[in-house]
């Protein structure tokens, strides 16, 4: 979570909320308090006063100028993963009788545990003090994940699907139909009282016939994911607008049968030329955002949703399971989930690097990996450094700090699987590169001096076998398969 100082449930995953999960939820109130694995432990005395500073402060004690709950904190000591933490149990029947409140409570502890983090020194959830946030998984999800032997939640399964599909599309209509055409089922929800008017829609993982199907909305699998979030990013023109509604209704009179009613471009592969139109675009971004203010939260946003949106589309179309270029979207999605109220709509004049998404997502390639992707990589690369630095400058040093360690990692196992990148005129090993980066970042900027064994990308892509029409529950291609 990035938080040494955060909530968990009761069944031990790190949601980063307090939830309500006693074997009398009507009764007693039940949350864990935990430090990071790398911050050591704190004595007995410091956690019985964040114990007590707690429960003051979320109501539960005569501090409130109320009768007081029964409450106890209990330390087990560290956790499997080496977490120091304790576990609270309230009890909501004041001394007097009367039932204590615990409406928002959610909101409510989280704020006291930032207070908390600051006045006893410990470090503090970047991504609350800067306005990010990640869906927590729920325990339920990951045991449906265990149950079924999957190698990830549902939920993290469809995100990326549902990101490469917006990042990859230049509006609604065609969104529809790349998410239907990775095997995901789509459906909308309907303003009330119409039926040409889309508020939202929830994506499902393609079960067996007979099986229900488990369905998320946009906003479940992630903050940016929403419909209203998504659209801002597209243009808003009639033209666009009712066909995607014509999408939208093809889908929802059976989603297991869905045939696009329009398609486009994401039946054909994109011709050669245009890698090095997209990856022109790509430099022009990063260039752009020498302009663009590090406060302005709304675009950096934008950007990061941008360059998550081309990892999983890569992902989508040579990970058979998640890999390192999954996990790299997953990384810089967190820096583009912005609380609503601070979302605005994409500047047309802003670039995109949703060109290089689509490639991405459905070019056959052939060999071990082509010079044009690894071009496009290293402006991916380099795109991923300016993102970092904005989360420098405003002091978000925790969140950039987890960005380069994908970055040294992941991007670098990927960019040490395709050839080597020159400079321009330049027939020898390429030497533009920032000399002060670590030996894994230079290589993602400029790749290695050949292709490696074992290469990430496909030997071929047959752009047919993408998308077929259902001729029943089970015809249809899922996610991973």
């Amino acid at each position: 979570m990035g938080s040494n100082f955060r909530m968990k449930n009761a069944h031990g995953s790190d949601t980063g909320i307090a939830l309500r999960t006693a074997t009398t939820p009507a009764d007693v109130w039940h949350c864990s308090l935990s430090l990071r694995a790398d911050e050591g432990q704190l004595s007995d005395e410091k956690w019985g006063a964040i114990a007590q500073d707690f429960v003051d402060r979320m109501g539960f004690t005569e501090a409130s100028g109320k009768a007081e709950c029964r409450w106890v904190a209990v330390r087990h000591g560290l956790s499997t993963n080496g977490n120091d933490h304790i576990h609270i149990a309230v009890s909501l029947v004041r001394e007097d009788g009367t039932k204590a409140s615990t409406h928002n409570d959610f909101k409510k502890a989280q704020d006291t545990c930032r207070d908390l983090e600051r006045e006893y020194g410990l470090k503090q959830l970047s991504s609350r003090e800067h306005g990010l946030g990640e869906r927590g998984i729920k325990p339920a999800e990951q045991e449906r994940a265990r149950r079924t032997g999957a190698v990830e939640v549902d939920a993290h399964r469809l995100e990326r699907a549902v990101r490469a599909a917006a990042a990859a599309s230049l509006d609604e209509g065609e969104f529809v139909r790349r998410v239907r055409r990775a095997g995901v089922l789509i459906r909308p929800r309907f303003a009330a009282g119409r039926d040409d008017v889309v508020a939202g829609y929830s994506v499902a993982v393609r079960t067996k016939h007979g099986t229900a199907p488990v369905w998320y909305g946009g906003g479940r699998l992630a903050r940016d994911l929403t419909l209203p979030r998504l659209r801002e990013g597209w243009p808003d023109s009639p033209l666009s607008a009712q066909s995607a509604v014509d999408e939208w209704k093809a889908t929802s009179r059976n989603p297991w049968q869905y045939r696009p009613v329009a398609p486009g471009r994401e039946e054909h592969e994109p011709a050669p030329a245009m890698w090095q139109q997209y990856s022109k675009e790509v430099r022009q971004l990063r260039e752009q955002l020498r302009s663009i203010p590090v406060e302005d939260r709304a675009a950096w946003a934008h950007v990061a949703r941008d360059a998550a949106g081309a990892f999983a589309a890569w992902s989508q179309r040579v990970e058979t399971t998640p890999g390192p270029l999954a996990e790299t979207s997953r990384e810089l999605a967190r820096s583009a989930q912005i609380k609503a109220h601070t979302s605005k709509p994409k500047k047309v004049s802003m670039g995109s690097a949703g060109g290089a998404a689509m490639l991405l997502m459905q070019a056959a390639s052939q060999g071990q990996g082509t010079m044009a992707e690894a071009i496009l990589m290293r402006q991916l690369a380099r795109l991923t450094v300016a993102i970092i630095d904005m989360h420098k400058a405003i002091g978000d040093e925790a969140r950039a700090a987890q960005i380069s360690r994908t970055l040294n990692t992941q991007m670098a196992t990927v960019a040490s699987r395709l050839p080597e990148v020159p400079r321009k005129g330049q027939t020898g090993p390429a030497t533009d590169v920032d000399e002060r980066a670590p030996e894994s970042v230079r290589i993602a900027q400029t790749g290695l001096s050949a292709p490696r064994p074992g290469s990430p990308l496909p030997t071929k892509v047959e752009p047919a076998k993408l998308y077929k029409p259902a001729t029943g529950p089970d015809q249809d291609r899922g996610i991973g398969r």
